[in-house]
């Protein structure tokens, strides 16, 4: 790859999701492409259809995709020799994996064969999402699969420190630490509504709240064990298969729906509490953006949050297969008005250095080292 002083780069971002799917690995490739445009690199984007033409004034190449069965809304691309064409079309000098699965197998083998360098993102624990969704018994075979994409590529990025640590012992190579950015302007704690917490909490009670997909990994079904501690309304933003179940479970908390824009980032900033009931997150971004609107975060002791969440200093941690741990830690805080405003006095500023600027930059720095670009040599 020829370079001047500042030299652009070429990616090609094949991705097992993108939009109008919105979840964590849409968010970060979505981060990404935006970094990208805005400094002055090319990129294309390689998604399951359906989709949009372009983001981030590039190109959105889609290929076939097949809806999950057990999980509509999760559209998993299907091989094609599309994603070979499409990058020997564009000619890119890097070629990045998002949360590769199938059709990320399939990016990453023609890579090899066109050799182009990879960055792999590995992003969802997928032999977990399968036995929570009632796929138990395949977790070695998921694993081997996993194994075999990410032993293609030239580095692989893990978002955690448990994640790095949960593929060196299924014999992943090549592992190096990208954590995931936040937007601070999104989420701050200067979106805190009145209006909106009278609305929700008319009595005055302490707001407890789940932001995130409703489904089966996801475990929303523990905030049952939440529900009868004195003086607080339970909320949940967000949509999934598991709503209609969890509505009829839970019948006293407040269904607030899929939220975006600014009514996500009040509902955040207006929680007391923020809950996180899932124990197999890679990362947790919910908890990141819980952090940075001012909300101290109680979530299981296991995975992304152990890097996120500091036990009695903006939250608190739970063994993550107890809910009685669970409703201690939130009892606690719910219990102690003082306790909770000075962990959310440390929330923000555990955060605030992660900008998706500066880990947009580190992920160049990824990309700069499998090309073979001297340091220093690419546009941040």
């Amino acid at each position: 790859m020829g370079c001047s002083s500042s030299c652009a780069v070429k990616v090609a971002i094949v991705t097992e999701s993108f939009l109008p799917r919105v979840n964590g690995v849409t968010n970060s490739v979505c981060r990404t492409a935006e970094h990208l445009a805005a400094h002055g690199h090319e990129a294309i984007i390689i998604s399951p259809a359906p989709g949009p033409a372009e983001y981030a004034g590039f190109p959105v190449r889609l290929v076939p995709g097949i809806a999950l069965p057990m999980y509509p809304q999760f559209v998993l691309g299907l091989p094609t020799p599309k994603v070979e064409e499409y990058l020997r079309e564009f000619a890119p000098d890097v070629v990045h994996l998002a949360s590769p699965i199938v059709l990320g197998a399939s990016g990453v083998a023609a890579a090899r064969r066109l050799r182009i360098p990879t960055v792999a993102i590995f992003q969802t624990d997928v032999a977990a999402f399968a036995r929570r969704h009632g796929f138990r018994g395949a977790d070695q075979v998921i694993w081997r699969w996993l194994r075999r994409i990410h032993a293609q590529a030239d580095r692989t990025l893990v978002p955690s420190t448990a994640t790095m640590e949960q593929l060196a012992r299924y014999g992943v190579p090549r592992l190096a630490l990208w954590r995931r950015g936040v937007d601070l302007e999104r989420f701050h704690p200067r979106h805190r509504s009145e209006s909106l917490r009278r609305r929700l909490a008319p009595g005055g009670e302490v707001i407890v709240g789940y932001v995130g997909r409703l489904a089966p990994d996801k475990r929303v079904h523990l905030l049952e064990h939440l529900v009868d501690i004195p003086g607080v309304r339970l909320v949940v933003a967000g949509d999934g298969p598991a709503e209609p179940k969890l509505r009829r479970l839970l019948p006293t908390v407040e269904f607030l729906g899929f939220q975006s824009g600014r009514a996500l980032s009040e509902t955040m900033a207006s929680l007391d509490v923020f809950v996180h009931t899932g124990a197999d997150e890679t990362f947790c971004q919910a908890v990141q953006e819980a952090l940075a609107a001012g909300v101290p975060v109680v979530a299981p002791a296991s995975g992304g949050p152990l890097d996120l969440v500091r036990h009695g200093s903006n939250g608190f941690l739970y063994a993550p297969d107890s809910p009685r741990s669970l409703r201690l830690c939130v009892e606690r805080l719910v219990r102690n008005p003082r306790l909770r405003a000075e962990l959310a006095a440390r929330t923000r500023p555990s955060v605030q250095a992660r900008t998706w600027e500066a880990v947009c930059d580190e992920l160049l720095g990824h990309y700069q080292d499998v090309i073979g670009v001297p340091p220093g040599r690419l546009a941040a």
